[in-house]
């Protein structure tokens, strides 16, 4: 599993106090309104927003409130005045950046995202500068049953329409179209696999290897930009090690 995934996890696992679901369940809420608004209000017909639901459903969200979510964005209201924006930038030692925000206040946003690139270490970037080594992937990560043997988990995805896939122990990192996440990952859970998560995200096509500290710094760098209240996710090129990765998970 990519040292992205793995810090992935270890971040919702930390981040499971009151002030950070508080948080988490206003992101979540925007990410279903715009979701239903794009794509319609049935999330079998939608599979963006079924993912959305799913997210939500993993984090405790109460169903009344994912429902009065995805009301938002089929209704009207203010719903229609929440739009999505990028921001590219860079971090210590050159790192890319990618940071996904939604927002009702493009200046507030903008102001709130250069204030802290700045705090650490980092600058915003003109428009191209960084997403040129991004592209959109399906990510599903999953997890082989009963001690089944994970690399037979992971050919059900290739057939399923999954490009790729990594195994680390029991766990399997399968990358997708953006397009196929959902379908491969229904399959998993009916071949009895379990899925941790299946998500579309953004993923370097090339990482870049830094000295310990200045990965550290960047991965404080994410982590202050995903707690501000209008960014959704912020990706990275670098290459996160398994050294930096066990100091993030005793930290």
């Amino acid at each position: 599993m990519s040292g992205h995934s793995k810090w992935a996890q270890i971040k919702r696992a930390k981040g499971a106090n009151d002030v950070k679901r508080g948080q988490l369940f206003t992101k979540l809420g925007r990410e279903l309104t715009i979701a239903a608004r794009e794509g319609g209000g049935d999330p079998d017909g939608n599979a963006r927003l079924r993912m959305a639901v799913d997210r939500a459903r993993e984090a405790n969200m109460p169903m009344d409130t994912i429902q009065r979510a995805i009301q938002r964005g089929v209704g009207g209201g203010e719903g229609s005045a929440l739009e999505e924006v990028t921001y590219e930038a860079y971090g210590a030692g050159g790192a890319a950046l990618l940071i996904e925000a939604t927002t009702d206040n493009r200046n507030r946003t903008v102001a709130e995202v250069r204030a802290t690139l700045t705090r650490g270490g980092g600058s915003l970037g003109e428009a191209g500068s960084v997403a040129w080594n991004f592209e959109s992937r399906g990510i599903i990560l999953a997890q082989a049953k009963d001690k089944a043997d994970p690399e037979e988990l992971a050919l059900k995805a290739i057939d399923a329409g999954a490009d790729d896939f990594s195994v680390d122990g029991q766990d399997v990192e399968i990358l997708t179209e953006p397009t196929q996440v959902d379908e491969v990952r229904r399959a998993l859970e009916a071949s009895g696999a379990s899925v941790a998560s299946a998500e579309v995200a953004m993923v370097p096509k090339t990482q870049l290897d830094l000295p310990n500290d200045q990965t550290t710094a960047v991965m404080r760098l994410v982590e202050r930009l995903e707690d501000l209240d209008d960014v959704t996710r912020v990706y990275t090129n670098v290459h996160i090690s398994d050294e930096v990765l066990a100091q993030a998970a005793a930290g």
